[in-house]
């Protein structure tokens, strides 16, 4: 992918309204990237730089050319002439929140999305110990089945369809 992604960088080096960038963050970049919910190398973001958002789509240099040709200006409280009525409606709503109240409705969606990564990785866990579970009954079955004679009964089998009617068989 990086060099998808520094060819990206090139084509819009210099871009009015759109940056295309990379950090390090395994090096002077790692607060940025804590900041910012990184987990995985390479993460790609995009959006507001106050408000990052995760891109999942794809890692090739067409696609992330497609998506990055449709970014737009984004619409944010330091950038309202990009925002639409509806957008600007929505901005002043919560400008007109307390510090305290906009702190808590962040720090509870926070904790939603904690307790739903938390969820998912204890699910995860149990699932990785039923397959290890299944896995492990599916290998002791065929071993089993196999110790039983399997091997011997087909080339039994194989060996009669070979040969010639026995007299008795006449």
């Amino acid at each position: 992918m990086k060099p998808a992604w520094d060819s990206l960088m090139d084509e819009f080096s210099g871009h009015k309204t759109v940056v295309v960038g990379d950090v390090d963050c395994t090096a002077a970049g790692k607060p940025l990237c804590d900041a910012n919910g990184v987990q995985g190398y390479p993460t790609i973001k995009h959006g507001d730089p106050a408000a990052l958002e995760d891109y999942n789509g794809g890692r090739d240099l067409e696609e992330l050319r497609k998506f990055t040709k449709d970014l737009k200006p984004v619409c944010s409280p330091s950038s309202l002439e990009n925002c639409d009525e509806e957008g600007k409606a929505k901005i002043e709503t919560v400008m007109a929140l307390s510090d305290e109240d906009i702190a808590k409705q962040i720090e509870d969606g926070e904790k939603k999305i904690s307790d739903a990564e938390t969820t998912f990785n204890t699910e995860l866990e149990k699932l990785q110990a039923t397959y290890q579970e299944l896995q492990k009954t599916k290998e002791d079955t065929i071993k089993s089945v196999k110790d039983s004679g399997l091997g011997l009964l087909k080339a039994v089998k194989a060996h009669k369809a070979k040969a010639p009617p026995s007299k008795e068989e006449l």
